[in-house]
């Protein structure tokens, strides 16, 4: 007996619209760090070149900010804390730093960070300084984006 042949032909599925895109990557915090984040208070942050004069100008930033604010009371210690962590950044080499400022129950908040790429050399020599200066507390972490180096001022 012969085998019977179908007169049309079999039927397939038809094909994906788009083609199938791999399964994504587990994304997690590991080894990066969370975004910085200022809520439910004052805050004002300048981006700048990083250059031997940033530190004089980011200083100034901070004392205007300061006294639009109502603080005149620590000029001297936020300038030499300022000064500080800004050159600090300065020194890591990359092409902008940035200073972040907050203020909350009469204490600021002196952030500056180095965006320079790739894990910045921990120097933890600064923090004893910063303590010196008048810092009530102060930290310092890096990351693939630079270091972040902070302070708190009592006002």
């Amino acid at each position: 007996m012969a085998e019977h042949t179908p007169d049309y032909p079999p039927r397939t599925p038809p094909p994906p619209k788009r083609p199938l895109s791999p399964p994504r990557p587990e994304t997690g915090l590991q080894g990066a760090r969370a975004r910085m984040q200022v809520r439910n208070r004052r805050s004002a942050n300048w981006s700048l070149e990083a250059a031997p004069w940033s530190a004089r100008k980011a200083t100034g930033h901070v004392l205007d900010r300061l006294h639009e604010w109502g603080y005149r009371e620590a000029d001297q210690a936020a300038a030499d804390l300022t000064d500080l962590l800004v050159r600090t950044a300065v020194a890591d080499g990359g092409r902008r730093v940035s200073v972040h400022l907050a203020d909350q129950d009469r204490q600021a908040l002196i952030v500056a960070l180095s965006h320079q790429p790739g894990p910045a050399v921990t120097d933890d020599a600064v923090l004893p300084e910063l303590t010196a200066l008048g810092a009530v507390a102060c930290g310092t972490d890096t990351a693939d984006d630079g270091r972040r180096l902070w302070a708190i001022l009592p006002l």
